[in-house]
């Protein structure tokens, strides 16, 4: 029988749904997902009444099945090639400077999906804006990583989710993987910035989130966030434990002190929350949200 924990005060966060209703037709109109509503999140009234959107690509379903998301599991329909166009088009509109995508996995193609964020990416070129990518793993494929790579993103993105110890539990996933498609990235393209997630209250240890900050640290991560987990539904796994907004500085110190570049931690902070920020902190202060060049990057 799980045991439910009653959510702490500082976790009382209330979804205002009238404030996202624009963004959210304008998305409707254009066939656009986005993360936001397909995870539940909690700061999605914030973020939509700001004009911002995590967009998801690579259509809603997901051929993998994590305990902890709630994006929708199955088999994909036909990939949809006008997707790309139709993702510019609708940044255009909504007259972004810094543009965050990811996708559901898709290990039903060939390539992973990755021949589309490419297209994506180079779309969103014509634009300007800077582009943060959270990619799937592509089951470890290294040709898929540098089509990504090649395209030019801003940042590139792939979360640990969680320490080692419970991916088997949690993620259908492999830890190792994700941290050497980390070193990879930064090894091939060391002006790209690297970043990661990380959820907190699943039951990990202290130790075990320092030793995660250390793997990230080896690797050469920039940037990383750090979240409370709630479960979207009773059906997903359980919280095993709420933590401080105080517990959350301790371990953003801790995360700075192992060679991040900039760090969000706190109990709503999720992978794509004020995600220009990461940017504006690490260049010149004339230059906030630039974009930075790719054959500059890749010196």
């Amino acid at each position: 029988m799980k045991t439910v924990l009653r959510k702490p005060s500082w976790l009382r966060k209330k979804i205002d749904f009238r404030k996202s209703s624009e963004l959210s037709r304008l998305l409707r109109g254009l066939g656009m997902h986005t993360v936001c509503q397909e995870s539940l999140c909690p700061n999605i009234s914030e973020c939509f009444a700001k004009g911002t959107a995590t967009f998801l690509i690579l259509g809603n379903i997901c051929t993998r099945n994590c305990r902890f998301c709630n994006i929708k599991k199955g088999k994909p329909g036909n990939l949809d090639l006008s997707e790309p166009r139709r993702l510019a088009e609708a940044v255009r509109q909504m007259n972004l400077t810094h543009v965050v995508i990811t996708s559901v996995i898709r290990d039903d193609l060939p390539d992973g999906g990755s021949g589309v964020f490419r297209e994506t990416i180079l779309n969103l070129r014509r634009l300007k804006v800077s582009i943060e990518i959270l990619i799937p793993d592509f089951k470890g494929s290294k040709e898929a990583v540098k089509k990504v790579i090649e395209a030019g993103p801003d940042v590139i993105a792939r979360n640990l989710e969680t320490v080692s110890r419970l991916y088997r539990d949690l993620r259908d996933a492999d830890y190792e993987v994700s941290l050497e498609i980390l070193r990879f990235i930064k090894q091939y393209a060391p002006r790209i910035f690297t970043k990661s997630g990380l959820m907190l209250g699943l039951g990990e240890t202290e130790q075990e989130v320092l030793n995660l900050f250390s793997d990230l640290g080896r690797v050469g991560c920039d940037f990383l966030s750090i979240g409370q987990y709630l479960a979207p539904t009773a059906a997903h796994c359980e919280v095993k434990d709420y933590l401080t907004p105080e517990r959350f500085d301790y371990y953003k110190d801790k995360a700075y002190s192992f060679g991040m570049r900039h760090v969000l931690s706190g109990p709503y902070v999720r992978s794509s929350y004020h995600a220009q920020g990461y940017i504006d902190a690490c260049l010149p202060a004339d230059r906030p949200g630039a974009q930075i060049e790719f054959a500059d990057r890749m010196c």
